[in-house]
């Protein structure tokens, strides 16, 4: 059990710093605004859909996809 909560810590952190970078690039870069809003709620359903299937996956129903884990 501590180690699927280490494990989705972990992945929680690499989901949020990887929003946060691609944010922040998106803010850099001068993309006008319908296509820049469109990239940004992309990027949030599919992170979201990420954490769903990661979620799941370490609450035991399969969801098609194998995530890394931590050895236990």
């Amino acid at each position: 059990m501590i180690n699927a909560l280490i494990t989705l810590i972990i992945w929680l952190l690499v989901i949020g710093i990887l929003y946060w970078i691609v944010i922040y690039v998106l803010d850099a870069i001068p993309i006008p605004d319908p296509p820049n809003r469109i990239i940004k709620v992309v990027l949030a359903v599919v992170l979201a859909l990420v954490v769903l299937m990661v979620l799941l996956d370490l609450l035991g129903v399969h969801s098609g996809v194998s995530f890394p884990r931590i050895a236990q």
